[in-house]
């Protein structure tokens, strides 16, 4: 195709860029309209290009396909892929599975850790759902005041008779009463 205005090649549609229309990148100049994802077509910019190349891409696109891949590479919370990079002509070999070393160690666990009752549901309360407080172990999700349900830290939270309580609460069944207190 001929090059009529003598403006850059677009790297994308190889037309013509004029001036006003032309984003610049790694050398290469593009048409606004072109400087597009090549796999999302999302629009970019100078802070979310990848190249790779002469193909530009959006990060997000550029790390799941040339980015490490394997546990930890997700690519936010919670995220496992299964993808083993057959498509990119990566060979995955099979590994022997996986035994623990102390079969035994979930019940073994169970005896050692020792888990607390919870005082107000009385099932166990294990490590990863304690919350300390009037000197007892409570679930997360038990950690409560008695009277109105609001969630309690251990800074706002007062005791009495075994039950724990917000401080507003406390103060209106067992504070002081009469004139000028609340």
């Amino acid at each position: 195709m001929p090059n009529w205005g003598g403006g850059k090649k677009c790297g994308v549609c190889q037309k013509a860029v004029y001036f006003a229309e032309e984003v610049q990148c790694e050398g290469n100049s593009f048409h606004k309209s072109c400087f597009l994802c090549m796999v999302c077509k999302k629009n970019l910019d100078s802070t979310t290009v990848a190249v790779h190349g002469e193909e530009i891409y959006c990060k997000s696109c550029y790390g799941k396909k040339y980015g490490p891949k394997g546990y930890g590479y997700g690519q936010g919370a919670g995220t496992l892929s299964t993808d083993r990079g057959e498509a990119l002509g990566i060979k995955y070999e099979e590994g022997q599975p996986h035994r623990p070393t102390n079969p035994n160690a979930a019940r073994m666990a169970q005896k050692v850790g020792g888990a607390d009752g919870c005082p107000r549901c009385g099932q166990a309360v294990y490590a990863a759902e304690k919350v300390i407080g009037a000197g007892k172990s409570w679930h997360k999700s038990c950690f409560r005041c008695a009277k109105c349900g609001k969630s309690l830290e251990s800074t706002t939270l007062a005791d009495k008779d075994g039950e724990i309580y917000c401080k507003g609460c406390y103060a209106k069944n067992f504070g002081p009463k009469g004139f000028g207190f609340g």
